[in-house]
């Protein structure tokens, strides 16, 4: 039964935890240090040491397996993780790049999952960058850590098929269970040493940490790019514009108008403009409209587009987006 050393901290590293701890031994867990959450400044822990102290209550853990949670991985923290013993390595989205000094206390291997089809979209951000490229497919690679970030040897991979309507949310929650089942077959072949690793093929394609104000909608892009864009953005960190009066307006479920162009599209309308209120809250793009189904007004509960037109009766044929 291997040592196996977790690092991770967001609720959907957890899977992959119960995993790992289901089919051999956790000596130790290292996750990021406990912050603010909402609008309370009392510092909380990370998700994942939230359910390892429950895994330990419950038996899963045993009892006294360190969490470690330090700013960063200095040589006094490498002493500890040495004084367990670990056999493996296993991360998922922990947030932070090993070094080499770090990865060398792991003597048969060090394994990183990651929520994407490697290597297309290396890098933190894989799961809305999959959505706003419109990718037919995405999945989950289970790799080696190497020191290139996310350039490792491959050791398992599921696909799946997108259907254009997952959110980031709903994708990487189903992804992370997907990652989770991959893991008791790679550590079994880690301890048994019968992994087969398959080296990553193809240009690599990257993505980028997101930002609050990447999720400003440009609505001369085409409608099928801006719904993309909203659910990229959902939950974090939003994709927003302005109404009239400036007020951010986050839109948070939107689908392409099927109905045809004729019935629904003024040829003078820029795009921006609400071009209808009563069968739904419609919105002229570049190339197509948008029907927004759901949607948040800045300091408001999210509502559906009914309930906000009843608040906001003015927009027909106002245009949104300016500042």
């Amino acid at each position: 039964m291997l040592r196996v050393f977790f690092a991770g901290s967001p609720r959907f590293a957890v899977p992959a935890l119960e995993k790992a701890a289901a089919a051999h031994r956790i000596a130790g867990i290292l996750t990021a240090p406990p912050s603010p959450k909402g609008r309370s400044s009392v510092p909380v822990p990370s998700e994942v040491e939230e359910a390892a102290i429950q895994m330990q209550r419950e038996g899963k853990i045993p009892a006294g397996v360190p969490v470690l949670h330090p700013e960063k991985i200095t040589d006094e923290v490498r002493a500890e993780i040495a004084a367990l013993h670990p056999d493996v390595l296993l991360c998922f989205a922990y947030g932070k790049i090993f070094s080499g000094k770090t990865l060398s206390l792991f003597p048969k291997g060090a394994f990183n999952i990651h929520p994407s089809l490697l290597p297309r979209w290396r890098g933190p951000s894989p799961v809305p960058a999959a959505i706003l490229a419109q990718d037919a497919e995405t999945g989950v690679s289970l790799q080696r850590i190497s020191r290139e970030m996310d350039a490792g040897n491959l050791l398992a991979v599921t696909r799946i098929p997108l259907t254009g309507t997952e959110t980031t949310g709903a994708l990487l929650d189903r992804l992370a269970l997907l990652g989770a089942e991959l893991v008791p077959g790679v550590l079994d072949g880690a301890e048994q040493g019968t992994l087969q690793e398959t080296p990553q093929t193809g240009e690599p394609t990257f993505s980028r940490l997101l930002r609050k104000e990447d999720g400003e909608i440009d609505w001369s892009r085409p409608a099928a790019e801006i719904n993309a864009k909203i659910r990229a953005f959902y939950p974090w960190p939003g994709a927003y514009t302005r109404l009239p009066d400036g007020t951010l307006l986050f839109l948070r479920e939107a689908e392409v108008l099927r109905i045809p162009e004729q019935h629904v599209q003024d040829p003078g309308a820029a795009p921006g403009t609400v071009l209808e209120t009563k069968r739904g809250l419609w919105i002229q793009t570049g190339d197509g409209v948008l029907s927004v189904l759901r949607l948040q007004r800045q300091t408001k509960k999210e509502t559906d587009w009914r309930a906000f037109l009843n608040g906001n009766r003015d927009l027909l044929s106002r245009k949104l987006g300016d500042s």
